[in-house]
């Protein structure tokens, strides 16, 4: 536990240096440090991006449709919403959808386990949902594979990091035709057909740097394989600034304008409780988040009516322990607070009992989000139509037979 203590803590500072909200000599230190490996860093991606051009790396073509959703940044641009409107949409168009995850941050079998399987055994990777019922908790899923196979019901989700075997598994098993790279624009091992590029309007390309530096993961100018572009926590007539920036690096991509709209709590410990957002307005209200931009969850509440009492920001994707909770639980005890809110990302990593009891003495919601177009939406039609058509064709072509 320390060690995970100490590790989480510096994390936590890693991003604020990062994202210059930490100053002083370490921190100085740390960034010129960061600032060297992230040239480093950009030398291997332009190579290896290279390597595939020149095809002396070659990516697999697995057979059928394959959608990459991803970004240049890491975290925060709200992807999940995405991924799980295209794939309903893509469901619901008559497509054999798969959805296949990394599983980032997923609980990972012991080493000696792992070996045997990926070089003496049967490949098989990890089915979270079969399309039928959820089979794995998000400890091993992984929180944004759990999320959506728990969201969508219907459709499977497949974690692996060799997302092209997984990929392969997919089609023989479960008779894809639309494959769904969640966090897909870095993997180049599978041939994508699209790909669907998200750019957060708040950060587009985060601080400028590179990783380790800052938060991209590619140079601003690789946007030009990008066949889609949405622009998130879009505001209705402030993007023109940065849809010319895009259109330096790419002339010919769709761009789409997108906001993640809150839509109800939910009580993380009983599901039938829902409230609407007016709720929200003039209660006091504790916040926890583990996201990569806690700060624009907050804002969402406060815009919500919602006044923050107290807060508590952990590391990306940190999984919450009991006591954690039965300490931020008393603190909202303590001053009176009508509930405690989370992120639907983060209660997927809390803890099934707080305190050996079945509901907190606070009551914990997470807010609900789904994505909605506000510019572009003929763009995204001609997309669903694009993926949907050759499906229906061939569904005629059979009846005429």
């Amino acid at each position: 536990m320390a060690f995970r203590d100490s590790l989480d803590r510096f994390e936590q500072f890693a991003t604020d240096v990062i994202l210059e909200r930490r100053f002083g000599k370490r921190a100085l230190l740390l960034r010129w440090f960061l600032y060297c490996l992230s040239w480093l860093f950009r030398g291997i991606v332009k190579t290896r991006l290279w390597l595939y051009r020149r095809r002396i790396r070659k990516a697999r073509q697995l057979g059928v449709t394959v959608v990459s959703i991803g970004n240049l940044t890491v975290g925060g641009t709200g992807k999940t919403p995405v991924v799980e409107r295209l794939a309903r949409q893509l469901k619901d168009g008559g497509r054999n959808v798969v959805i296949l995850s990394r599983g980032y941050k997923s609980r990972k079998h012991p080493f000696l386990r792992r070996l045997r399987r990926n070089f003496f055994g049967k490949f098989k990777p990890r089915v979270v949902h079969d399309g039928k019922r959820l089979l794995m908790d998000s400890a091993w899923a992984g929180d944004e594979p759990y999320m959506l196979a728990r969201s969508l019901a219907n459709v499977p989700v497949v974690v692996d990091r060799n997302r092209a075997k997984a990929g392969a598994f997919a089609v023989k098993e479960f008779n894809a035709d639309v494959l769904i790279l969640d966090d897909g624009m870095q993997y180049l091992d599978v041939e994508h057909r699209l790909d669907i590029c998200l750019i957060d309007r708040q950060a587009p390309f985060g601080n400028e740097f590179l990783l380790p530096r800052g938060t991209l993961r590619e140079p601003p100018s690789h946007l030009r394989r990008a066949n889609y572009i949405l622009i998130t926590k879009a505001i209705p007539g402030e993007s023109a600034a940065l849809i010319d920036r895009i259109r330096q690096y790419n002339r010919t991509a769709e761009i789409i304008e997108c906001v993640h709209q809150p839509k109800h709590l939910e009580n993380l410990y009983d599901p039938a409780d829902r409230l609407p957002l007016s709720h929200l307005r003039d209660k006091y209200i504790g916040v926890l988040s583990g996201i990569a931009r806690p700060e624009s969850f907050e804002d969402m509440l406060k815009k919500l009516g919602a006044e923050l009492v107290i807060t508590a920001r952990f590391a990306d994707h940190h999984r919450f322990r009991g006591q954690e909770l039965q300490d931020f639980v008393a603190r909202a005890v303590r001053r009176d607070l009508d509930f405690i809110v989370t992120t639907e990302k983060d209660g997927v990593r809390f803890p099934a009992r707080i305190g050996g009891a079945d509901k907190p003495e606070v009551p914990i919601y997470f807010l609900r989000v789904a994505i909605e177009i506000i510019a572009g939406q003929e763009s995204w039609d001609g997309l669903i139509a694009r993926l949907t058509q050759r499906r229906k064709v061939a569904a005629r072509e059979r009846v005429l037979v």
